[in-house]
């Protein structure tokens, strides 16, 4: 490092450089995926980094931080089978009956003030582990994404519905997602919200997931920092959301050199939002969402993506959003690209 100029370093020592020089000359870093559409290019990364550091290739990639990757014609197949079996090993839930949804029939107990556990850090624990889990699933991130919400004073109601998540996962623990390989470069996004869903608060829930193609790529499930005054507020505040992602993706489509064959296209099934969004007149009835308004109608007229309608019964979102029922959220799970391939079914 260069000192600023007028700084007198007679006589002083760096102490961050007499750090360094302690240091020994090794480093060791952990596994290092290489991914590319040429293979020379990547024998030749590999070569370059042998040449300076020791390093070990493991070949086609098999397992990464609890990631299992196999590949076909087909496609790409990831889950967390070993993950998901040890931690119901862990709990010592491997033994149970499992169960065909990953919540309890009604939410209402969550909020109800009872026994709070005398160690919450084993819920809080659980409730990491799990949320790293739904990275490959994502009919698990609701559920969760609901519990967590109660890791301060956790109670005996909330550690019985993290039990349930952990039955239902037993049903399947080497479900995950499934990467098409001649998908079409096309993104697919999906956005909506649950008025008022916290009874603690009221405030609402807004939830998206985009797809590539057919394959599911982003998803996600959080309360508005704010309440909203009605369903259509909480709807385009979920809008704007969904907003800002696809356009993330879509500059990181650009930066991989990737040219989408059609243009975004984004479904919501709220008539007054996507009214909003085409709208210049109407904004005056909603100055207080002013921001969002702009953000969502900008990327419309840019042509970023095609704002179209959506009945609530094709709404792929509400399984990010609500609880539903056991047969609406099996056919909104079998739409998510979700895959077991250790078994035939």
């Amino acid at each position: 490092m260069t000192p600023p100029p007028g700084l007198d370093t007679q006589g002083q020592v760096c102490k961050l450089r007499k750090s360094l020089y302690g240091l020994k000359q090794a480093m060791y870093v952990d596994d290092v995926i290489l991914t590319g559409n040429s293979l020379k290019d990547i024998e030749d990364v590999k070569a370059l980094l042998n040449s300076a550091f020791k390093i070990k290739d493991l070949g086609n990639l098999k397992y990464f931080l609890g990631f299992e990757v196999a590949r076909s014609k087909k496609g790409i197949h990831i889950c967390q089978r070993k993950y998901a079996l040890d931690i119901l090993s862990q709990t010592g839930m491997i033994g149970y009956k499992p169960c065909s949804t990953p919540y309890l029939k009604d939410n209402k107990d969550l909020y109800d003030v009872v026994e709070t556990l005398p160690d919450p850090t084993v819920y809080r624990q659980l409730i990491g582990k799990i949320l790293y889990l739904t990275n490959t699933r994502p009919n698990l991130y609701f559920s969760i994404h609901l519990l967590s919400q109660f890791m301060q004073a956790p109670t005996v109601k909330h550690y019985a519905a993290v039990q349930h998540v952990l039955k239902y996962i037993k049903a399947n623990p080497s479900q995950g997602l499934f990467f098409l390989a001649d998908n079409q470069i096309q993104l697919k996004a999906f956005s909506d919200s649950d008025w008022g869903t916290c009874l603690d608060t009221r405030k609402s829930t807004t939830g998206f997931c985009i797809f590539l193609g057919s394959s599911l790529v982003s998803w996600k499930s959080k309360k508005q920092g704010t309440i909203s005054r009605s369903s259509t507020e909480a709807e385009y505040r979920a809008l704007a959301t969904t907003t800002c992602e696809v356009q993330w993706l879509s500059y990181l489509l650009r930066d991989l050199q990737i040219k989408p064959t059609q243009t975004v296209v984004m479904y919501c099934d709220n008539k007054f939002a996507r009214h909003i969004a085409h709208n210049q007149s109407f904004h005056e009835r909603i100055k207080h969402l002013d921001i969002d308004c702009h953000v969502v109608r900008e990327k419309v007229q840019s042509n970023l993506f095609y704002l179209l309608p959506i009945s609530s019964e094709e709404q792929l979102v509400d399984g990010f959003t609500k609880i539903l029922h056991r047969r609406q959220f099996r056919t909104i799970t079998s739409k998510l690209g979700l895959l077991n391939i250790y078994s035939p079914a």
